[in-house]
């Protein structure tokens, strides 16, 4: 007897469109710009465009993708030239996030904590980018959810979703330089600091955090791009 394909749940198949489209624009497999056509993805993927156009609307919602005037969709650029607003935005909400964590965490809350740092220093050695970037966004969640504000934890997590692409490019200037394992001991620092309940050691922490980011995403720009936008330096908080 021959086995049969297991049926798709109707109404699920836009799911499978939008993990795997979801990976491959994270992952930069897909490029900034990138058209993305219904059609040609209902062909791919062996399902109607409806589907195919649920994912897309949820694509955009993350800010993954962008609908065009003439109704064409296309990968999200990465728009050098808001790097310093998009920064800026971070450095405050990863901030107040940790400074919350720092003060109201429970025990249970730093199990999590801890343990999603031992799943991205696992993820660190697997080398794979889109691996260390969902398990960086699992950890700094996991502060965030300790800081018992949903409202800046939501807003958090749309800037850390919105930066993945730019962490990927940052982890490869971090390869090259041979730097790519100080995220885990920053990672540790901040863990340390939010376990002692250590308000402005996490502060400084979370702001030297988004201050290295930037100076190795910056550097990684001038050395592989040439682009007239500005990118300057994150004052906040100096």
């Amino acid at each position: 007897m021959e086995e049969q394909e297991p049926r798709r749940i109707r109404g699920t198949g836009w799911k499978s469109v939008y993990d795997t489209l979801r990976a491959e624009i994270l992952g930069l497999r897909l490029q900034p710009g990138q058209l993305l056509d219904e059609t040609t993805l209902a062909e791919r993927f062996d399902m109607s465009r409806s589907p195919v156009r649920e994912a897309l609307i949820r694509l955009a919602g993350e800010d993954l993708v962008v609908t065009l005037s003439n109704r064409s969709t296309i990968v999200a650029p990465i728009e050098v030239g808001t790097f310093p607003k998009y920064v800026e935005a971070l450095d405050i909400a990863q901030r107040m996030n940790t400074r919350l964590a720092a003060t109201l965490r429970t025990d249970a809350d730093l199990k999590i904590i801890a343990k999603r740092q031992k799943e991205f220093e696992a993820a660190v050695k697997t080398g794979v980018h889109l691996s260390m970037s969902e398990a960086n966004k699992r950890f700094h969640m996991a502060i965030a959810d300790a800081g018992k504000n949903p409202f800046l934890a939501s807003f958090y997590e749309r800037l850390l979703g919105q930066g993945q692409r730019m962490l990927h490019l940052h982890f490869e200037y971090l390869e090259r330089t041979h730097e790519g394992y100080l995220l885990t001991d920053e990672h540790n620092l901040m863990l340390e600091a939010i376990r002692n309940r250590d308000v402005e050691r996490a502060d400084e922490l979370a702001h030297a955090h988004t201050r290295q980011f930037q100076d190795n995403f910056i550097n990684f720009m001038r050395e592989n791009y040439t682009t007239e936008a500005p990118l300057v330096p994150l004052s906040a908080a100096e």
